[in-house]
């Protein structure tokens, strides 16, 4: 029985000693646990603008971005160092770079970046940027990895819509996109110079010329033509108006083009009579005047009229801008073979009838500015035939 008392009270010592190691086992493990985490480093840990709290035991700021899975790059901002001893309360700022393409002015250079906005990527890398300029995405817009900012310099263009002018800043790389960029539409037969497809610089000036087509109605008077009828009831050199004339009116149309405003062309395009002309009638003396009786000699002397030398030349009525119609009222484009010559009125009345050396007999009804004097011009109904007569020194005889 002793023994069975001494080997219950052995197994009992056993296990109380068991739980006992066991007890101080936790407890030491406990302790230890807390210990540790109590001697850890607690840091604000700010990651692209986020924050957090985290414990550490990590001895430099690189061993705790390393614990959080973080493998900074030459580019990445880190504030304090990498190498930064880690202590308790610290803060550490991560950011975490972006690698972009900036386009200037079409050219291209891979930008590394921790700005989060286009705005602080401007000032970041100390881009100028006028007020013209143009910056794509705009200045708000978020930043992404492989992101892509597009900058473009304005420069000054003279531009000149309908005469007139003003100086225009832009970014635009063809006359088209200008004018697409400052709203100025084309008419249907506007035009613009140079080409819209042209490139432009800073030295170009573009001019746009607002053209437009218009009718003009005018109302014209025409002459009216003078016909000479013989009248054997007056004595020669006498005449009677028997019909005034009267003019009559022609309405014309023309198409006239427009430039800025003013007219640079017009173009007959149609033609109504709206009144018609009426002769003037003059009756012309046929009856003989009674002679007076002379002697023979002198009677033979004043026989054929006074003789005149003078320099002649010629003319037509088909030439550019002439009317036909004589100083006297005479329609020489509708009486082409008629015998006419001009004269100095103080040397040669109207309507005397002469006769020209080489010509024949014709009447003085018309005038010139350069028929001064002892000059005639002598009329043709073709060019051909003006130019053939010439200039030349004639013999005339008055007739009556």
């Amino acid at each position: 029985m002793y023994k069975n008392i001494t080997a219950l009270f052995s197994s009992f010592t056993r296990k109380k000693l068991y739980l006992s190691l066991a007890a101080l086992l936790v407890l030491a493990v406990t302790t230890g646990f807390v210990g540790y985490e109590t001697t850890k480093a607690e840091v604000t840990l700010m990651l692209d603008g986020k924050k957090s709290q985290v414990k550490t035991h990590a001895s430099t700021v690189r061993e705790l971005l390393s614990e959080q899975n973080i493998k900074p790059n030459q580019h990445d901002v880190v504030k304090p160092g990498l190498s930064a001893k880690v202590e308790d309360n610290m803060k550490v700022d991560y950011l975490k770079a972006k690698e972009i393409v900036l386009t200037v002015n079409g050219k291209d250079k891979k930008v590394w970046t921790t700005a989060k906005t286009v705005e602080q990527f401007v000032k970041e890398q100390q881009l100028s940027l006028k007020e013209h300029d143009v910056i794509k995405p705009n200045l708000s817009a978020g930043i992404q990895d492989q992101g892509k900012i597009k900058i473009e310099s304005a420069f000054p263009v003279k531009l000149v819509v309908g005469g007139k002018a003003q100086q225009v800043w832009t970014t635009s790389t063809t006359v088209a996109d200008l004018l697409k960029q400052q709203k100025v539409s084309l008419g249907e037969i506007d035009r613009v110079s140079p080409a819209k497809t042209e490139k432009i610089t800073g030295k170009t000036q573009v001019e746009v010329i607002r053209v437009e087509k218009v009718t003009d109605v005018v109302e014209e008077e025409t002459p009216f033509a003078t016909v000479n009828r013989k009248d054997s009831g007056l004595t020669q050199g006498k005449e009677r108006v028997v019909q005034d004339g009267k003019k009559g009116k022609l309405e014309k149309r023309y198409e006239v083009v427009m430039e800025n405003g003013k007219e640079v062309s017009r173009k007959l395009v149609g033609e109504k009579t709206l009144s018609d002309s009426k002769d003037k009638i003059v009756a012309i003396g046929t009856k003989a005047k009674p002679q007076p009786v002379v002697s023979r000699s002198k009677a033979s002397s004043n026989s054929g009229g006074r003789e005149l030398i003078v320099t002649s030349t010629a003319y037509t009525a088909n030439c550019s801008g002439c009317s036909g119609i004589t100083a006297s009222g005479y329609n020489l484009k509708a009486n082409p073979n008629a015998k006419v010559i001009a004269v100095d009125p103080n040397v040669i009345p109207l309507g005397t009838k002469v006769y020209v050396e080489g010509y024949g007999y014709a009447i003085a009804s018309d005038t010139g500015g350069a028929i001064k004097g002892n000059k005639i011009d002598v009329f043709f109904s073709s060019q051909s035939r003006a130019e053939a007569w010439g200039r030349k020194t004639v013999k005339i005889r008055i007739i009556n």
